[in-house]
């Protein structure tokens, strides 16, 4: 199995720590940086543009390969992504991930003035926009018929390296989401599931992938999660008392029980031997790449935990 990071880029991400994260992760040996595409979650901070940063990741990195987890189909036309998605796939060697998703935070949508529709027709645009960047990437010249997006005569220049970026579907829905990931994807992104539920939602997409003739090894398979982890109790409690702060927890709860409420809800908490464990099990289902969150930018202990600590047990999963 294969650990990378995940960056909330919308959480105080500022140029100077999005240049140190992308050194650390290309010296600690982490294959892959993803990061977030929004304008805020929450209370607003320093918010960087993804695609800004995807050129800059793409001039300061030699190995990692990195996009956005996931970029909303709402926020932008799918022409101007697939053309940004095209050049930076040049600028780094094919290392571009072209994570799409639905979209879903309504608040963001409402302070910015971006449409929010129903979540019918986000899913409906969602597979229009794939269906039209693949042939902007592949056609010289392009049309594309659909409700929402056309396109006449469009002739996409210059085209991405290797034919297209590989293109990553997140989510788990079992309708429409798993379906599209069968359809479409090179790789398949969900959160915070547990070993079982974790195991469900892949039966589903073998049955979507049987639907389609598609074989379902050739979707790559990969979690993100908000993990609380470090090698030791006093980092484990700050990085709890970190998300506590984030997310809200009752007054007066210790870190130790904190965690205890998040095993409850699937999300990996505690030390080495615990994590490798759950690794295990999701390895054994089919899983091949763990997403670890990065919350502290400012802040190297964890991911160096993970890679001197983590990587070398999970490498042979």
């Amino acid at each position: 199995m294969r650990i990378g990071l995940m960056v909330e880029g919308q959480n105080g991400l500022t140029w100077e720590r999005w240049i140190h994260i992308l050194g650390l992760a290309e010296r600690l040996g982490f294959p892959t940086v993803f990061r977030s595409d929004h304008y805020f979650i929450g209370p607003p901070q320093d918010s960087l543009e993804a695609y800004l940063s995807f050129a800059l990741a793409a001039r300061e990195t030699k190995r990692i390969r990195f996009g956005p987890l996931v970029t909303p189909v709402t926020f932008r036309s799918p022409v101007d992504v697939a053309r940004m998605a095209a050049q930076v796939s040049l600028l780094s060697g094919g290392r571009f991930v072209m994570g799409l998703g639905a979209g879903w935070n309504d608040a963001e949508h409402r302070a910015y003035g971006i449409h929010f529709p129903a979540v019918k027709e986000r899913m409906d645009r969602l597979e229009e926009a794939l269906q039209l960047m693949q042939t902007l990437w592949r056609d010289s010249p392009a049309t594309f018929t659909g409700r929402y997006y056309q396109l006449e005569g469009a002739d996409l220049k210059p085209k991405p390296a290797a034919g297209q970026p590989p293109i990553l579907i997140g989510g788990s829905g079992e309708k429409r989401t798993l379906r599209l990931v069968a359809r479409y994807a090179n790789e398949w992104n969900c959160v915070n599931l547990a070993p079982g539920a974790y195991a469900e939602k892949v039966a589903v997409l073998e049955r979507h992938c049987e639907a389609e003739d598609r074989d379902p090894s050739t979707i790559a398979r990969s979690m993100m999660t908000f993990a609380v982890l470090g090698p030791d109790e006093e980092t484990l409690d700050r990085g709890t008392r970190r998300l506590m702060g984030m997310w809200g927890a009752r007054e007066g709860m210790a870190p130790a029980e904190y965690r205890a409420g998040m095993r409850q809800r699937g999300l990996l908490a505690g030390g080495t031997d615990e994590i490798v464990d759950t690794l295990g099990k999701l390895a054994d289902e089919g899983l091949e790449e763990i997403d670890f969150q990065h919350f502290d930018f400012d802040d190297d202990t964890v991911p160096q935990y993970i890679a001197a600590d983590l990587m070398p047990q999970v490498r042979d999963l």
